[in-house]
């Protein structure tokens, strides 16, 4: 797990807002701490390093856009991989599979998939891949960007004003976090792995 703090303090405000918007936002963002960043960022700002208005406007903002631009690269460019009908992943099937998923699921999963490392990535990408139409998808990307957003960075900010040295708690509690989010995942494969062996 990449070190919160370190990063924190390496990159400020504008990096902080800009790694929200890379994780939510472009492919290769599935790997940045997300979660841990921006309960971190919650602890600093209640030392007086950062402004919490600052960063919950900033955060928020890039999380919407994120997930915006997840949304459109995946109707824009994804549907083309399933063009030839190849590979593993890239059957015409499972372009079906999405769409009728996410005809029946996608507003749940846009707000859950925020909470969840990787499918904060993917979850925009695939809506738009899944054809959801644009104005389901926007009002609960804005509502999930401002309940993920809000929620971790207040959680770091009410922590750290009345913990004593937070920073000696940041690495644990950020890992707990990370554990927790990475839960229901967790949960759902031990689920399949029970329904397939009854």
């Amino acid at each position: 797990m990449l070190d919160p703090i370190l990063i924190v303090k390496a990159v400020g405000v504008i990096g902080i807002i800009l790694i929200v918007f890379a994780e939510t936002g472009l492919f290769f963002g599935f790997f940045l701490p997300g979660d841990s960043l921006l309960f971190t960022a919650g602890i600093f700002a209640s030392q007086g390093f950062f402004s919490i208005e600052v960063l919950l406007i900033g955060c928020i903002i890039a999380a919407i856009l994120g997930d915006t631009v997840g949304y459109w690269s995946g109707k824009k460019y994804g549907r083309r991989l399933f063009d030839r009908d190849s590979g593993f992943f890239f059957k015409k099937k499972r372009l079906y599979d999405a769409e009728i998923f996410y005809e029946k699921h996608g507003k749940s999963t846009i707000i859950m998939a925020r909470f969840v490392p990787m499918m904060r990535t993917f979850a925009p990408i695939v809506a738009g891949i899944g054809n959801m139409k644009y104005s389901s998808f926007v009002s609960y990307n804005i509502f999930g960007g401002i309940v993920w957003v809000s929620g971790l960075l207040l959680l770091g900010y009410f922590l750290g004003g009345i913990i004593p040295n937070p920073d000696v708690y940041i690495i644990p509690i950020a890992f707990l976090i990370v554990i927790l989010s990475l839960l229901p995942i967790i949960i759902k494969m031990l689920i399949l792995r029970f329904k397939k062996k009854h």
